[in-house]
């Protein structure tokens, strides 16, 4: 009789210790991490994918899955995702955005220069950021994919770009 007892009993005490330590095994650590980067360009397109990991591939490294957000704080540059295996990519870029959006005297926002409404433009066309997933400590580009800064300015510029990686950390 005794025996019913503890077989009716014993998985009822024993379910939730079992529960708990699958409980502890799913937690994962999700980790928020924000970086700036700082670059300086002239007029042209430019594959910054280096640049880009050297300051952040150590943070992510640590990071099992997730996302890195790439912002542009300016609005005469613009950073897109394309082709960085053929450099010659990057002179086509610029020379077809300049014949989408050439420069002119038809344009009234000029105060720094004929490039000034033309490089705003660009920059709306193309956007200020970008989202690459992170997956197994490294960035999930395609084959030949890299990371593009478009500066749309004639002369050199300062540019700020904020990294934010967030994602499931090992």
């Amino acid at each position: 009789m005794y025996k019913k007892y503890i077989l009716i009993i014993l998985p009822l005490i024993l379910i939730p210790y079992l529960n708990k330590n699958k409980e502890k095994k799913m937690e994962s650590k999700i980790t928020y991490l924000q970086k700036t980067i700082s670059l300086k360009k002239k007029k042209g397109c430019y594959i910054i994918t280096k640049e880009i990991l050297e300051v952040i591939g150590s943070d992510i490294s640590k990071i099992k899955i997730g996302t890195l957000n790439l912002f542009l704080q300016h609005t005469s540059a613009a950073l897109t995702v394309n082709e960085s295996y053929d450099p010659s990519v990057m002179e086509d870029l610029s020379n077809t955005f300049d014949k989408i959006v050439p420069e002119g005297k038809y344009y009234i926002h000029v105060d720094e220069g004929p490039d000034d409404a033309p490089s705003h433009i660009k920059c709306a066309i193309v956007g200020p950021s970008i989202t690459i997933p992170i997956t197994n400590g490294k960035l999930n580009l395609g084959t030949w994919q890299g990371i593009i800064l478009c500066e749309f300015r004639t002369a050199f510029k300062n540019r700020t770009i904020v990294a934010t990686i967030s994602g499931e950390s090992y």
